[in-house]
């Protein structure tokens, strides 16, 4: 009876050892820079920056009419068309700030619209290599991450060659 006890667990211990996790590390930071798909992400959300400054500009450039308008013809008004036009520089007004306080929402909600896609790109050739290489867990490293990596580990360079990536050897010192 010691002796079946005994294997069964000898045989529990070796099933354990053979299901150890591997771990590895990606920088995916580092693998969206080298994107070249990254230059359209970047030349779209310039012109998405450009086309909120015109539009900003538009709007400013109505209120100042609105202003100069009222300025030139004050004397002329009657108490309440005097009051109405007040009423429309005051909307202009708060159309203008409110604009300017969701602008750099409404940017960061487009950069990451169009980074999306990219990101979903290196998720899935990560989960492609992962598996391949019989990773259990992946770490995302960030500049603030982890304080040591085992270079054997970082699967950085294999997700950027399974997306077609060239990978650009850092200048020597």
């Amino acid at each position: 009876m010691k002796k079946i006890i005994l294997s069964i667990l000898v045989l529990i211990v070796s099933f354990q050892l053979n299901a150890q996790s591997k771990t590895g590390t990606i920088d995916s930071e580092y693998i969206l820079s080298q994107m070249p798909e990254l230059t359209k992400v970047q030349e779209d959300l310039k012109a998405y920056n450009a086309k909120m400054e015109a539009d900003l500009k538009v709007k400013v450039d109505a209120y100042q009419v609105k202003v100069k308008e009222y300025q030139d013809k004050v004397a002329s008004f009657t108490e309440p068309l005097k009051k109405t036009k007040q009423e429309e520089i005051i909307a202009l007004e708060n159309d203008i700030a409110k604009f300017r306080q969701n602008g750099s929402k409404l940017i960061q909600i487009e950069q990451n619209r169009l980074l999306q896609p990219l990101y979903e790109k290196i998720g899935k050739a990560l989960e492609e290599v992962a598996k391949a290489e019989k990773y259990t867990q992946v770490f995302t490293i960030t500049t603030s991450g982890l304080a040591y990596i085992d270079p054997a580990y970082d699967i950085t360079k294999t997700v950027m060659t399974k997306l077609g990536i060239t990978i650009k050897e850092a200048p020597k010192k």
